[in-house]
This record gives C-alpha cells, structure tokens and sequence, in this order.
C-alpha cells in the first residue's frame, strides 16, 4: 500500500505536464480521469487511516484534515474547470498548488515533512539577512539610475539602457546569479571604462559578501532545526 500511495502521488504531480498549458498537452478527459483515479484512491487511503485509528485522534490530526481539504478543493476545481471548458471559457486550474499536499501530508513522508518544517522555522530568522540585502540592492540601484540614467545609453539590441528603476533592480538582481554578466554592464563599460567600478563593488558586496552570509544563516538555521525532531501532529 505504501508503494501505491506513491506512485500515485507521483501520477498526480505528472499530470501539470500534461495539462494545458503543457508541451504536450492531453485531453481534459485523460487527465481529468487519471486526477480522479489518483483522488480516489487518497480518499480510500484516508479513509482506511480512519478504520484502523481512534476517531478522537483521528479529527485531531491535522494531517487527515488537510488531505481531505486538497482532495475537496482538486475536485470542485476539476468540476468548475470541465464546466468552463464546455462553454468555451478560458481559465486555469488553480488547484495545482495544493497537489504537494498530499505528498507532504501522508503518514509515510515524515522525512519530507522533517524538511519542510526545518524550512518553515527558518525563514523568519533569515529575514533579517535578506532585507538587508534588498535593502543594499535597491540603493545600488538608485545609484545606477543616477549614473546611468541621464546618458542616453542603449543596450546592444536599441533598447533604453537603466532608464526605469524596477528594470535596473531585476537586471542588477540577475546580476547577483552572474547570469547576465558582463552584458548588463557593458554599455556603461563602453562609454566610460570607469562605471566598471560601480558594477565590481556590486558584485562584491552583494554576491561574494551578503549570498556567502545568508547561505550560511540558512545553512546553520536550518541544521539546527532539523535536529529537533518536531510532533507529527500537524501538517505540513
């Protein structure tokens, strides 16, 4: 019963690539009957949790609330979503989100549950560390608008070069993951060899100093949590 439990957790969460939008994108009805199957047999599994288990400690168990939640809400989106189809109007199966539950929630991820609740205690204490690196991020970025902002520049494609504040703070935050570089700093590069300093005390504060110091607060934050083993009363 256990390998079942998963393999159809594992046919559920495939089912997103082969919904709409999907590269290769099935029938409603293929899918629509293979979630019905996969739901089924998470109900004849909870309910089978129910027969062997008090009932008083049954209701108690967050866990079993949850499952029959996700269950309940996959269905009547299902439903509202085959309704809308027929009468050819467009939406977008909002369920989807909840499908991790049921990996999460059954008796047998008590690992998987282990991780995610070490993950849920550490985010408020690396709040902090990741503020403060927004914080250094946005100011960096309204000392590119100032410097840059004013010059006329172009990128390689014509387009205006730091021009709009909510683009530079996406392309210097893509510059932290290095994954645009040198190109976003190449157009400054071009009309003054100078501005290379502004992009390399960027690139050393917030990717060498602040990501090196928020990895290892979540790294350490999160050892610590995993070694207190948590109740399994509650889910996720």
């Amino acid at each position: 019963m256990r390998t079942a439990t998963y393999f159809f957790i594992f046919l559920n969460l495939s089912l997103a690539m082969f919904e709409e939008p999907a590269v290769y994108p099935l029938p409603l009805l293929a899918t629509a009957v293979v979630e019905v199957l996969c739901l089924l047999v998470f109900l004849g599994r909870l309910a089978h949790f129910a027969t062997v288990t008090l009932h008083s400690v049954f209701w108690k168990d967050t866990k079993n609330i949850c499952i029959m939640v996700a269950i309940l809400l996959s269905l009547t989106d299902l439903a509202i979503y085959g309704v809308l189809r027929v009468y050819g109007v467009s939406s977008i199966r909002w369920s989807r989100i909840v499908r991790p539950i049921f990996l999460i929630n059954f008796a047998e991820s008590r690992q998987i549950r282990r991780a995610f609740r070490s993950i849920r205690n550490t985010l408020p204490e690396i709040t902090y560390v990741f503020l403060l690196f927004m914080f250094s991020l946005l100011m960096f970025s309204l000392m590119a608008l100032k410097l840059f902002g004013e010059r006329n520049l172009q990128t390689a494609e014509g387009l205006p070069y730091f021009r709009n504040y909510l683009e530079i703070v996406f392309d210097l935050y893509v510059l932290v993951t290095t994954a645009n570089s040198p190109d976003v700093m190449m157009p400054a590069f071009d009309f003054s060899s100078w501005y290379a300093l502004f992009f390399i005390a960027f690139v050393i504060v917030n990717t060498y100093i602040f990501m090196s110091l928020f990895l290892a607060v979540v790294y350490n934050n999160y050892k610590k949590h995993l070694k207190v083993i948590p109740g399994e009363g509650n889910c996720l």
